[in-house]
């Protein structure tokens, strides 16, 4: 498993708010921009609102874990960050996974062919 490549500048997170284009779900928002390397960056925000740090944190490691589900299946050369929505609750994982792959294909960044022909081996 390859290691996730993350922003971490707040000038990197700006620039993909600013310019990128979003989608809002449910429980994230999705926000993509082009980058110019040949790998995916991923940045991961959960603001004061979502709750204590343990309901914060939670949030971070259910949509780092849902990223790196399909990692595999998202198209190459994007800047993206994931925002949590500012509720208490903490989704259920499948809820999640299932809100972040119809927000990825809104965006246009989930290869549909290639999840099709990994499914089916």
């Amino acid at each position: 498993m390859s290691k996730i490549v993350t922003l971490k500048k707040n000038y990197e997170f700006s620039r993909v708010f600013n310019k990128g284009s979003f989608y809002v779900g449910r429980h994230i928002t999705v926000y993509v921009l082009p980058n110019k390397s040949p790998a995916n960056r991923i940045g991961i925000s959960v603001s004061k609102k979502a709750g204590k740090a343990v309901v914060r944190n939670k949030k971070k490691r259910l949509i780092r874990e849902s990223y790196r589900h399909y990692q595999q299946y998202i198209k190459n050369g994007y800047d993206m960050v994931i925002a949590a929505r500012g509720d208490e609750t903490v989704p259920k994982y499948g809820s999640l996974l299932k809100e972040f792959k119809y927000l990825l294909k809104k965006l246009q960044v989930f290869d549909q062919e290639k999840y099709h022909c990994l499914k089916e081996l």
